[in-house]
Order: C-alpha cells, then sequence, then structure tokens
C-alpha cells in the first residue's frame, strides 16, 4: 500500500547535525555535531523553574507567554539590544526559537515569495522557509571573515522579496554582523519593503564585536522582527522557550498561531527563563571568557592536526577547513574522524546552497564541559597531520 505523503513533506529528511548526532549518541562518543549546549544551567534558572512546578503552574498560559517573562524580556531588550517594546503587545514566548522562526514565517510569508538568506546558513532556517512554499535566495559570505558583496546582497532582492533573515552572531560560521552591514540591510528592505527577521539567540556571546540588533535602528525598527530565547544563554536547549518581538500587528498574529501550533510553551520553564533573565551581568562575562578559552583550545587543536580553523567572532560554532584530497568529501571526513576518533562533527557541505563549496569544511561545536571539551581534543590530536586517508 502506498501512503500518500504532503508535496511539501516530499523533499524532508532528518538533517546531518542530527544524523551524526544519534550515530555519536549510539556508540557513545563525544558530540561536536549538535549544538546541545551541554553545560550546566545557572541555579537560579532551574531553582525557578522547580518553585514553579512546586507552586502547580502547571496550566496553560497566556498565548503570549506568561507576563512576569514578556515583562523580564522587556527589561532586557530595552537595556542589552536598545529596543523599546510593550510586553503586552510586542511581545510572543515560543516554543524555542525554531517555534518563533516558524511562526514568524507563517505571519508573514505566501508561498512564492522570496526570502534573503546568508550562506553558510542554519538548515532549520532553510528547510522552514521551503516547508511554507516560500523560495530562498542566497547571499553568500566567504571566509575568514565571511564578508559578502554588497552588488550581491542588492541583487538578491527582487519585486518578490518579503523577508531578509539575519542571524547574528551566525550558525554555522559565527559572523557578527557589524552596524554598517545591519543599517545596509535596513536600506534595502525599506526599498523593497521586506521585513528583517533576525534571530539572535547568541547575542551574549561575542568577542572583541559588540552584537548590534538592527531593530534599535528607528529607520529599521517599524519592519524588524527580533528572535531570542534561553536556550543558548542558559544551557537549557531542551527546554524550548524562545520570544518574538516585534510592531504590535505582526505579533498579535504570531502569538495567535503560536497557539494554533503549541497552545503555550511549558509554563514552569517559563519562570526558569524569567529568572535567568535577572542574572547579574557578572554571569554574561564569565559566560563569554569561558567560551574563549574552549574556542581558543577548539582552534589551537585544529591548527595541530593540519585543519585551518575559521575562529569565529561570536556563537560557539567553529568551520574548519581540511584541505583537498585528505578526505574524498565534508561527509567522508566527518564520517571518518567519528569512527576512528568516537568524535562527532557536522560535514560543511550541510550548510551550504552549492554543497561543493563545503566540501572541505566540517563544523565544530565546543559548548561543552571543559573535561569532556579537552577529552574530545585529545582524541582529535591523535588524527594523522594532513594525510590522505583514502
Amino acid at each position: 500500500m502506498a501512503h500518500r505523503i504532503a508535496d511539501r513533506a516530499q523533499g524532508l529528511r532528518q538533517s546531518d547535525i542530527r544524523r551524526f548526532s544519534a550515530i555519536c549518541a549510539a556508540m557513545k562518543g563525544i558530540n561536536l555535531s549538535q549544538g546541545v549546549c551541554d553545560q550546566p544551567a545557572p541555579d537560579a534558572v532551574k531553582q525557578a523553574a522547580k518553585d514553579a512546578i512546586d507552586a502547580d503552574h502547571a496550566v496553560y498560559t497566556n498565548l503570549r507567554g506568561i507576563i512576569e517573562l514578556r515583562q523580564a524580556i522587556a527589561r532586557k531588550m530595552k537595556a542589552f539590544n536598545g529596543i523599546v517594546a510593550d510586553p503586552e503587545r510586542e511581545i510572543a514566548v515560543n516554543v524555542g526559537t525554531a517555534g518563533s522562526f516558524a511562526c514568524v514565517c507563517l505571519a508573514t510569508l505566501n508561498p512564492g515569495d522570496e526570502v534573503v538568506v546568508f550562506a553558510p546558513f542554519y538548515s532549520y532556517h532553510v528547510g522552514m522557509i521551503r516547508l511554507i512554499g516560500a523560495e530562498v535566495r542566497f547571499v553568500n559570505t566567504h571566509p575568514p571573515a565571511w564578508q559578502y558583496a554588497d552588488a550581491e546582497l542588492a541583487a538578491a532582492f527582487t519585486d518578490r522579496t518579503r523577508m531578509i533573515l539575519v542571524n547574528t552572531p551566525a550558525n554555522p560560521s559565527g559572523k557578527v554582523f557589524a552596524e554598517t552591514e545591519l543599517k545596509r540591510i535596513a536600506e534595502l528592505a525599506d526599498k523593497h519593503d521586506a521585513w528583517i527577521v533576525t534571530d539572535e539567540i547568541y547575542e551574549y556571546i561575542t568577542h572583541d564585536k559588540p552584537h548590534i540588533s538592527v531593530g534599535r535602528f528607528p529607520e529599521a525598527a517599524p519592519r524588524t522582527i527580533t528572535i531570542s530565547g534561553g536556550s543558548k544563554t542558559y544551557a537549557v536547549t531542551g527546554w524550548r522557550i524562545g520570544y518574538t518581538v516585534g510592531p504590535e500587528e505582526v505579533i498579535d498574529k504570531v502569538a495567535c498561531i503560536n497557539d494554533l501550533l503549541y497552545i503555550c510553551a511549558p509554563a514552569p520553564l517559563q519562570h526558569g527563563i524569567a529568572a535567568g533573565l535577572a542574572l547579574p551581568d557578572s554571569y554574561y562575562d564569565e559566560m563569554r571568557e569561558d567560551y574563549r578559552t574552549k574556542r581558543d583550545l577548539m582552534a589551537d587543536t585544529l591548527r595541530q592536526i593540519g585543519f585551518h580553523p575559521y575562529v569565529p567572532d561570536g556563537s560557539y560554532y567553529m568551520l574548519a577547513d581540511f584541505g583537498e584530497g585528505r578526505y574524498r568529501d565534508a561527509t567522508h571526513a566527518a564520517e571518518s574522524i567519528l569512527e576512528t576518533t568516537g568524535v562527532a562533527t557536522v560535514p560543511g557541505s550541510a550548510f551550504y546552497p552549492n554543497p561543493a563549496d563545503g566540501e572541505t569544511q566540517l563544523r565544530f561545536c565546543y559548548a561543552k564541559k571543559m573535561p569532556e571539551l579537552q577529552e574530545a581534543c585529545r582524541r582529535l590530536r591523535k588524527l594523522p597531520s594532513g594525510s590522505k586517508t583514502w
């Protein structure tokens, strides 16, 4: 019997990120592929969630999220992002930033609309855009600084463009968009009457370059939708608490769509994230330094085995080039390294519209407890430096 599958789902398959994570788990290896952020959550965050469970905060919340969390988000958006948002009308809590992005896409895009996306890209972004029937126009960024040509960016906009997606700091490149780049994006979005959707989930993890939210600029604010959440900042990726900030009319639709898809984000965990948003600045300073140390350890290890790491300015991912001829391609490299060392990575080809552009790259995630990351690096250093493996 042939079962009918919807056309929109025909091309869906498990991502390389998930595939290598699953293989790694089965062999009890060290997972540097998926950004699970395998570190302890702050005590205040965990305690607030426990207290909420004990207080029986177990029922449906407001479709926009609990007011305590929305008020905390509003305070954080003003202090950190420079964006003033009304917690009653311009903020919605969602099921992770992936849920935020899904709701935003459903609220703003029709089938056949076009979205401008920078490559290398996060595959879940592109997958969601395509799932709802919209089309992607890519703008290539190039290592080591992940720069792009302004002419290519301008040419990506057409009369069908309805959105430009910005991910800063970016997954997988670690690019932190500069003020000049964001203002140019705002200019083009205004010219073509397009939404600016900015995923800023790694906003607190930057090194030497400041995080800038495009929504803070007056000329961009009326058309900017900002997405973030607690997953990466507080090491609670499985809690699935994200949020969306933007103009009232679109947030109203995002909240309604969130209600249709999910009803609400987990109630007690919303209280946990609200507590996280009250942590002092010292928490974020210590987190950044911890990731800088881990980033530098990862980069030094990769250099020792003949890779060329593209050291990121933000996030906790690093793309690295292993050069021509060492492996057949990126998938062979990831499979070979996992088999010989028990360390999982992601083929760089998974992040490019033309997979050939990433066939000599792997992505490494260093959001691990230090002893586990050190063990992963110890294993990787046993790889032969630069020699052909096939």
